[in-house]
């Protein structure tokens, strides 16, 4: 049985604020904005290349035995690129405010690129719900 990752729901206080901060500055593709019931509204967006999406959902009530996360509480969000370099003039170009490619050293997180694996970017979303762009090798089918 294969289980696959498909969407991961992200906390945040204004969803039209979120979906325009995910689909105009990251780049991200709507792919519903649906009205379930009165007072539940989902919004999900999936950024490119990716098979995995976002949820942003207002008025769902939490699952039996969870609780529901506060806005800003999720942290160390995951997204690839091929290119950091790339990624990172995209972002700022869309308005993002994310912060210089680092690296991890011997005394800690270092400013520029590291070697393959080892070259990374943050931004937060504008609830404080914290992502990190990493740069990995092109699959080998794509070289």
């Amino acid at each position: 049985m294969e289980w696959t990752l498909e969407v991961i729901t992200v906390p945040v206080t204004d969803l039209d604020r979120a979906k325009a901060f995910y689909a105009e500055r990251c780049g991200f593709t709507v792919d519903v904005d649906a009205k379930v019931r009165e007072g539940v509204r989902i919004i999900q967006l999936t950024p490119p290349g990716s098979r995995c999406s976002i949820a942003l959902i207002q008025g769902m009530p939490a699952a039996p035995g969870q609780a529901g996360m506060a806005p800003g509480a999720l942290q160390g969000l995951q997204l690839c690129v091929v290119d950091i370099e790339a990624a990172r003039a995209e972002l700022l170009g869309r308005g993002v405010d994310v912060g210089p490619v680092q690296h991890l050293g011997a005394d800690g997180w270092t400013e520029g690129r590291g070697e393959t694996w080892n070259s990374f970017l943050f931004f937060k979303d504008p609830d404080g719900n914290g992502w990190t762009v990493q740069e990995a090798p092109a699959p080998l089918s794509a070289r």
